[in-house]
């Protein structure tokens, strides 16, 4: 306890991912989506990347399911396939409000 009040970190690898999470909700509030383009830095972080190795963990099964339930409530889709399906969505949403 008197250790981690001075700042010593037990588990690194939980606290870099937590913080990149945190990055990602960041993205998330300022731009509407957390569609990261592949090369985005956010705070000097390779949010980018960060976000498309846990896809890729995801797709082997190697993503804490804690962890795909946070991604997925702030808007991850896992694959392109539904990150189109997506976007097709929000355009026939957007096209239904001008047509009214």
């Amino acid at each position: 306890k008197r250790l981690e009040d001075v700042g010593v970190i037990w588990d690194n690898l939980a606290e870099q991912w937590n913080d990149n999470y945190c990055l990602l909700v960041q993205f998330q509030q300022r731009k509407g989506h957390s569609n990261v383009p592949c090369n985005h830095i956010e705070d000097g972080k390779r949010l980018g990347r960060w976000l498309q190795s846990q896809r890729q963990l995801n797709r082997i099964g190697k993503v804490e399911e804690s962890r795909v339930k946070r991604l997925e409530d702030v808007g991850v889709v896992w694959d392109s396939e539904q990150r189109q399906k997506k976007r097709e969505g929000k355009l026939d949403k957007s096209c239904e409000r001008k047509l009214d």
